[in-house]
């Protein structure tokens, strides 16, 4: 089974905490703190594998963690770190954010990694507070949490040469006489339900990958048919060749006609693929009613400016003249550039101080991601760490926002989980 999309949840790992300790040994007077800090939180990384050929595991697990780091200690241990959580995906695969539909990258090549959710930072011990004011801190940080985020995975197959055509074509059968792929081949349309690799091998290290998917028909570009949900997979070739029935199949199509069908409907869905270097190959020539339109299709073709090949994929009649120009040209053709992004992302937000403030009945809520981190590094019964958090929403200007805002003594303030009363 082709599974060329997926969806997956991940999450990195959380930050140990740090340690609250104190030295105490035989002859040192005055140990002073000595809780170590906690071990960072293991990243979520995804890596490319040449081993791997669709999405299809990703359909039955779809949950990925990252292992979290170890706790601080005393003698001013550091915790252990998490371990890194490696998921392996197929060559050509794009990673974007589900939510915001933001390219987080586009794995081409094998052992290419990118770090999706970094893990947490570990939290600091008591030791890294002491200071000559406070030689004696008892507060500590918690490990910072992990980031979890859904995950869309999109699959573009990674080919030199991709074959477009209609359906019943021949297209399946041609990737079948030229390599060892071998894709279901009848004399009805939409035989191909999914996309084949083949590989022609010239020589010695000297290869070509061809790559077949699912015939196309009017209205494609607009998800009619089967071969819009492939068509990313002939984003990434180098030369596009359009096969062509000369011989008009079942119901007699003119083959300038079907030529024109494709071009407009490649034109529409992507105009990196309209101006592809392509090659037109007329097929079935082994048959009487196609040698009858060759001359006419030929030359209507040439005028176009197109290279043409005249072949029988059944009888492997001209396949040789074919398979030596894509040896000779596609080497010196352009990889095309990286994919976009199937969906453009959210607009940016615009900067802002961090924070919002807004009045739910008689109590301020302060809420913003630049409060989470802070919130998280906060053990709300200790003293000394509320003291700390204190200076740091008056340095941030949280308090004057308040006040600007209308608050007064003996208001309720809301800051994440905490609620404290405002006191000039």
């Amino acid at each position: 089974m082709f599974i060329d999309r997926a969806l997956i949840q991940i999450r990195s790992g959380k930050g140990g905490d740090g340690a609250v300790a104190f030295r105490r040994e035989k002859y040192v007077s005055h140990g002073g703190p000595w809780g170590g800090d906690g071990g960072k939180g293991g990243d979520l990384i995804l890596e490319a594998s040449a081993d791997m050929q669709t999405l299809l595991d990703f359909q039955f697990r779809r949950e990925f963690v990252a292992e979290p780091g170890a706790n601080g200690a005393g003698k001013n241990q550091t915790g252990k770190s998490g371990a890194d959580r490696v998921v392996y995906v197929p060559c050509g695969t794009l990673v974007l954010d589900a939510e915001t539909g933001e390219l987080l990258g586009d794995l081409l090549e094998s052992a290419q990694r990118v770090v999706v959710a970094p893990g947490g930072r570990g939290g600091r011990g008591n030791a890294s507070f002491a200071s000559p004011t406070n030689r004696a801190p008892t507060n500590y940080e918690p490990g910072e949490l992990g980031v979890e985020r859904k995950l869309r995975l999109e699959l573009k197959l990674l080919a030199d040469v991709g074959l477009v055509g209609l359906p019943n074509a021949g297209k399946s059968t041609l990737i079948s006489a030229v390599s060892a792929a071998r894709p279901k081949i009848a004399d009805y349309p939409f035989t191909t339900l999914e996309p084949h690799l083949g590989v022609v091998r010239f020589g010695p290290g000297e290869h070509l990958v061809l790559a077949d998917i699912p015939g196309l028909i009017e209205g494609a570009h607009a998800g009619a048919g089967l071969g819009h949900e492939f068509l990313r997979h002939v984003e990434r070739t180098r030369l596009l060749l359009h096969v062509l029935d000369l011989s008009g199949g079942f119901e007699g199509r003119d083959p300038l006609e079907d030529w024109k069908l494709i071009e407009t409907e490649l034109s529409r869905y992507s105009e990196d693929l309209a101006h592809r270097s392509r090659v037109a190959v007329l097929n079935k020539i082994d048959l009487p009613e196609a040698r009858a339109h060759l001359d006419e299709v030929s030359q209507a073709l040439k005028a176009a400016g197109l290279e043409v090949f005249a072949v029988s994929a059944a009888t492997r009649e001209g396949l040789e003249p074919l398979l030596d120009y894509l040896r000779r040209t596609v080497p010196d053709l352009l990889v095309p550039e990286p994919a976009r992004p199937t969906f453009m992302p959210k607009p940016p937000s615009e900067p802002g101080p961090g924070f919002t403030i807004r009045r739910e009945n008689a109590v301020f809520v302060v809420t913003g991601p630049g409060l989470e981190r802070i919130l998280t590094g906060v053990e709300l019964g200790n003293a000394q760490a509320l003291s700390r958090l204190d200076r740091q929403l008056t340095r941030l200007g949280v308090y004057q926002q308040l006040r600007e805002r209308g608050v007064k003594d003996g208001d309720v303030v809301r800051v994440g989980p905490m609620e404290f009363t405002f006191v000039e």
